[in-house]
Protein backbone atom coordinates (compact mmCIF):
# COMPACT_ATOMS: atom_id res chain seq x y z
CA UNK A 1 0.00 0.00 0.00
CA UNK A 2 1.41 3.11 -1.09
CA UNK A 3 1.12 6.42 1.63
CA UNK A 4 1.23 9.91 1.38
CA UNK A 5 1.76 10.92 4.54
CA UNK A 6 1.35 14.45 5.78
CA UNK A 7 0.73 16.83 8.65
CA UNK A 8 0.01 20.78 9.88
CA UNK A 9 1.86 20.39 12.91
CA UNK A 10 5.35 20.12 10.95
CA UNK A 11 7.45 17.63 9.55
CA UNK A 12 9.17 17.19 12.39
CA UNK A 13 6.50 16.39 15.08
CA UNK A 14 5.76 13.44 17.15
CA UNK A 15 2.98 12.73 15.41
CA UNK A 16 3.88 12.50 12.47
CA UNK A 17 6.82 10.73 13.11
CA UNK A 18 5.15 8.45 14.98
CA UNK A 19 2.74 7.71 11.99
CA UNK A 20 5.72 7.02 9.92
CA UNK A 21 7.26 4.42 11.94
CA UNK A 22 3.46 2.39 12.40
CA UNK A 23 2.99 2.69 8.33
CA UNK A 24 6.80 1.27 7.81
CA UNK A 25 6.34 -1.38 10.04
CA UNK A 26 3.48 -2.68 8.58
CA UNK A 27 4.72 -2.98 5.49
CA UNK A 28 3.47 0.64 3.51
CA UNK A 29 5.26 2.36 1.16
CA UNK A 30 5.28 6.03 2.55
CA UNK A 31 5.71 9.08 0.66
CA UNK A 32 5.83 12.45 3.21
CA UNK A 33 4.89 15.67 1.88
CA UNK A 34 4.53 17.86 5.10
CA UNK A 35 4.68 21.59 6.24
CA UNK A 36 8.15 22.63 7.91
CA UNK A 37 6.51 24.78 10.46
CA UNK A 38 3.33 24.25 12.27
CA UNK A 39 0.56 25.24 10.57
CA UNK A 40 -2.09 24.68 12.84
CA UNK A 41 -5.81 26.04 12.09
CA UNK A 42 -4.71 27.26 8.51
CA UNK A 43 -7.76 25.12 7.65
CA UNK A 44 -7.86 25.04 3.52
CA UNK A 45 -5.63 27.90 2.72
CA UNK A 46 -3.32 27.71 -0.68
CA UNK A 47 -0.70 29.90 -1.27
CA UNK A 48 -0.68 31.58 -4.70
CA UNK A 49 1.20 35.08 -4.08
CA UNK A 50 4.53 33.09 -2.86
CA UNK A 51 6.27 30.23 -4.23
CA UNK A 52 6.83 26.97 -2.23
CA UNK A 53 10.50 25.82 -1.37
CA UNK A 54 11.08 22.66 -0.71
CA UNK A 55 13.46 20.77 2.11
CA UNK A 56 14.73 17.42 2.04
CA UNK A 57 14.88 15.62 5.63
CA UNK A 58 17.08 12.32 6.14
CA UNK A 59 16.91 12.24 9.67
CA UNK A 60 17.25 8.76 12.38
CA UNK A 61 15.49 6.30 10.18
CA UNK A 62 12.95 9.02 8.85
CA UNK A 63 13.11 10.51 5.14
CA UNK A 64 10.47 13.35 3.99
CA UNK A 65 9.82 16.40 2.16
CA UNK A 66 9.47 19.98 4.24
CA UNK A 67 7.14 22.26 2.01
CA UNK A 68 7.16 26.24 2.94
CA UNK A 69 3.77 26.36 2.60
CA UNK A 70 0.54 24.87 4.38
CA UNK A 71 -0.69 21.33 4.89
CA UNK A 72 -3.03 22.23 1.74
CA UNK A 73 -0.09 22.91 -0.50
CA UNK A 74 1.98 20.40 0.54
CA UNK A 75 -0.91 17.56 -0.79
CA UNK A 76 -1.34 19.51 -3.70
CA UNK A 77 2.12 19.91 -4.53
CA UNK A 78 2.46 16.39 -3.49
CA UNK A 79 0.03 14.72 -5.54
CA UNK A 80 0.87 16.84 -8.68
CA UNK A 81 4.79 17.53 -9.07
CA UNK A 82 7.17 15.61 -6.44
CA UNK A 83 5.91 12.11 -5.91
CA UNK A 84 7.37 9.43 -8.14
CA UNK A 85 4.75 7.47 -6.95
CA UNK A 86 1.06 8.14 -6.49
CA UNK A 87 -0.61 6.84 -3.32
CA UNK A 88 -3.28 4.45 -2.57
CA UNK A 89 -4.29 6.64 0.17
CA UNK A 90 -3.73 10.37 1.80
CA UNK A 91 -2.99 10.01 5.49
CA UNK A 92 -2.93 13.61 7.47
CA UNK A 93 -1.68 13.75 11.15
CA UNK A 94 -1.66 12.57 14.27
CA UNK A 95 -2.24 15.82 15.40
CA UNK A 96 -1.58 17.13 18.56
CA UNK A 97 -5.20 18.19 19.73
CA UNK A 98 -8.67 16.67 18.84
CA UNK A 99 -10.00 17.40 15.60
CA UNK A 100 -13.97 17.21 16.42
CA UNK A 101 -17.26 19.39 15.60
CA UNK A 102 -16.37 22.82 13.85
CA UNK A 103 -12.64 21.66 14.65
CA UNK A 104 -12.82 20.34 11.02
CA UNK A 105 -13.24 23.38 8.89
CA UNK A 106 -10.23 24.88 10.85
CA UNK A 107 -8.32 22.18 11.05
CA UNK A 108 -5.12 22.05 8.80
CA UNK A 109 -5.27 18.20 9.60
CA UNK A 110 -8.48 17.88 8.43
CA UNK A 111 -8.17 20.12 5.46
CA UNK A 112 -4.83 18.22 3.99
CA UNK A 113 -6.88 14.74 4.11
CA UNK A 114 -10.13 17.07 2.72
CA UNK A 115 -7.66 18.56 0.12
CA UNK A 116 -6.41 14.72 -0.95
CA UNK A 117 -10.27 13.70 -0.97
CA UNK A 118 -10.98 16.38 -3.42
CA UNK A 119 -8.33 15.27 -5.87
CA UNK A 120 -9.78 11.93 -5.79
CA UNK A 121 -7.92 10.06 -3.43
CA UNK A 122 -9.04 7.96 -0.05
CA UNK A 123 -7.72 10.30 2.78
CA UNK A 124 -7.91 9.99 6.37
CA UNK A 125 -6.87 12.66 8.85
CA UNK A 126 -5.99 11.61 12.60
CA UNK A 127 -5.69 13.23 16.08
CA UNK A 128 -4.77 13.13 19.25
CA UNK A 129 -7.22 14.65 22.38
CA UNK A 130 -4.00 16.23 23.87
CA UNK A 131 -1.51 19.14 22.75
CA UNK A 132 1.31 17.72 24.75
CA UNK A 133 1.37 14.25 23.43
CA UNK A 134 4.54 12.63 24.61
CA UNK A 135 4.01 8.74 22.77
CA UNK A 136 1.90 7.93 20.00
CA UNK A 137 3.62 4.54 18.56
CA UNK A 138 0.57 2.69 19.87
CA UNK A 139 -1.72 5.31 17.83
CA UNK A 140 0.74 4.99 14.91
CA UNK A 141 0.14 1.05 14.86
CA UNK A 142 -3.51 1.34 15.34
CA UNK A 143 -4.02 3.36 12.48
CA UNK A 144 -1.60 1.55 10.04
CA UNK A 145 -3.73 -1.70 11.13
CA UNK A 146 -7.11 0.15 10.71
CA UNK A 147 -5.85 1.53 7.19
CA UNK A 148 -6.54 -2.40 5.53
CA UNK A 149 -9.87 -2.64 7.32
CA UNK A 150 -11.65 0.50 6.13
CA UNK A 151 -14.08 -0.67 2.88
CA UNK A 152 -12.58 2.02 1.24
CA UNK A 153 -14.37 0.94 -2.50
CA UNK A 154 -17.47 1.34 -0.62
CA UNK A 155 -17.28 4.52 0.33
CA UNK A 156 -18.84 7.35 -1.71
CA UNK A 157 -16.46 9.79 -3.74
CA UNK A 158 -14.72 12.30 -2.01
CA UNK A 159 -15.34 10.98 1.55
CA UNK A 160 -13.25 11.72 4.50
CA UNK A 161 -12.66 9.68 7.83
CA UNK A 162 -11.86 11.41 10.68
CA UNK A 163 -10.37 9.73 13.55
CA UNK A 164 -10.08 10.70 16.92
CA UNK A 165 -7.66 9.32 19.79
CA UNK A 166 -8.48 9.47 23.79
CA UNK A 167 -5.91 11.45 25.75
CA UNK A 168 -4.74 8.03 26.88
CA UNK A 169 -2.95 4.74 26.05
CA UNK A 170 -4.47 2.64 23.21
CA UNK A 171 -5.14 -0.41 25.13
CA UNK A 172 -6.98 2.20 28.04
CA UNK A 173 -8.79 3.50 25.28
CA UNK A 174 -12.83 1.96 25.19
CA UNK A 175 -14.09 0.92 21.60
CA UNK A 176 -14.10 2.16 18.20
CA UNK A 177 -17.52 4.22 17.89
CA UNK A 178 -18.66 5.35 14.40
CA UNK A 179 -20.46 8.57 15.26
CA UNK A 180 -21.52 12.24 13.85
CA UNK A 181 -19.65 15.11 14.56
CA UNK A 182 -20.68 17.32 17.50
CA UNK A 183 -22.44 20.64 15.95
CA UNK A 184 -21.89 22.81 19.20
CA UNK A 185 -19.69 26.67 18.24
CA UNK A 186 -16.76 27.39 19.99
CA UNK A 187 -17.41 29.82 22.65
CA UNK A 188 -14.32 32.23 21.91
CA UNK A 189 -12.67 35.04 24.04
CA UNK A 190 -9.60 36.93 23.71
CA UNK A 191 -6.89 37.27 26.55
CA UNK A 192 -5.75 40.98 26.08
CA UNK A 193 -2.01 40.89 26.87
CA UNK A 194 0.99 43.59 27.20
CA UNK A 195 4.70 42.97 25.62
CA UNK A 196 7.61 44.28 27.18
CA UNK A 197 7.63 46.99 25.50
CA UNK A 198 3.64 48.06 26.65
CA UNK A 199 2.48 47.22 23.64
CA UNK A 200 -0.79 45.35 23.85
CA UNK A 201 -1.63 42.08 22.08
CA UNK A 202 -4.57 39.24 21.82
CA UNK A 203 -4.70 35.65 22.71
CA UNK A 204 -7.39 33.33 21.45
CA UNK A 205 -8.86 30.73 24.15
CA UNK A 206 -12.66 29.44 24.09
CA UNK A 207 -14.50 26.87 25.32
CA UNK A 208 -16.94 23.70 23.58
CA UNK A 209 -19.55 24.33 26.15
CA UNK A 210 -20.23 20.70 27.27
CA UNK A 211 -24.23 21.15 28.14
CA UNK A 212 -24.54 21.77 24.97
CA UNK A 213 -22.57 18.50 23.16
CA UNK A 214 -25.20 16.38 22.10
CA UNK A 215 -24.76 12.62 23.45
CA UNK A 216 -23.06 10.16 20.73
CA UNK A 217 -21.52 12.89 18.90
CA UNK A 218 -17.60 12.93 18.29
CA UNK A 219 -16.47 14.83 21.27
CA UNK A 220 -18.83 13.50 23.83
CA UNK A 221 -17.97 10.15 23.19
CA UNK A 222 -13.96 10.82 23.05
CA UNK A 223 -14.40 12.53 26.45
CA UNK A 224 -15.10 9.17 27.46
CA UNK A 225 -12.20 7.63 26.13
CA UNK A 226 -13.45 6.03 22.98
CA UNK A 227 -11.56 6.40 19.69
CA UNK A 228 -13.64 8.16 17.37
CA UNK A 229 -14.48 7.44 13.49
CA UNK A 230 -16.52 10.47 11.69
CA UNK A 231 -16.95 9.93 7.97
CA UNK A 232 -17.16 14.19 6.44
CA UNK A 233 -18.30 14.89 2.83
CA UNK A 234 -18.20 18.07 2.21
CA UNK A 235 -21.44 19.05 0.64
CA UNK A 236 -22.63 22.40 2.06
CA UNK A 237 -25.46 22.50 0.24
CA UNK A 238 -28.50 23.34 2.57
CA UNK A 239 -30.99 21.56 0.72
CA UNK A 240 -33.89 23.03 2.85
CA UNK A 241 -32.72 26.49 2.21
CA UNK A 242 -33.09 25.66 -1.29
CA UNK A 243 -36.75 24.78 -1.12
CA UNK A 244 -37.64 28.21 1.09
CA UNK A 245 -35.66 30.29 -1.24
CA UNK A 246 -37.29 28.87 -4.25
CA UNK A 247 -40.92 29.64 -3.08
CA UNK A 248 -39.63 33.01 -2.11
CA UNK A 249 -38.04 33.89 -5.49
CA UNK A 250 -40.94 31.94 -7.10
CA UNK A 251 -38.55 30.10 -9.27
Amino acid sequence: MNILLTNDDGIQAIGLRALYQGLIKAGMNVQVVAPVTEQSAVGHAVSLSSPLRVKRFDEDGFTGLGVYGTPVDCVKLGLTTLLDVKPDIVVSGINSGANVGVDILYSGTVSAATEGALMGYPAIAVSYDSFKPEELTDQGEYCADLLKKIPWAELSEKTVINLNFPAMPVKDAGELKICRHTRVSWQDWYDTREDPRGHKYYWLDGVMPKDKISPGTDRDLLTKGHITMTPLHFDFTDREAIATLEQSFGV
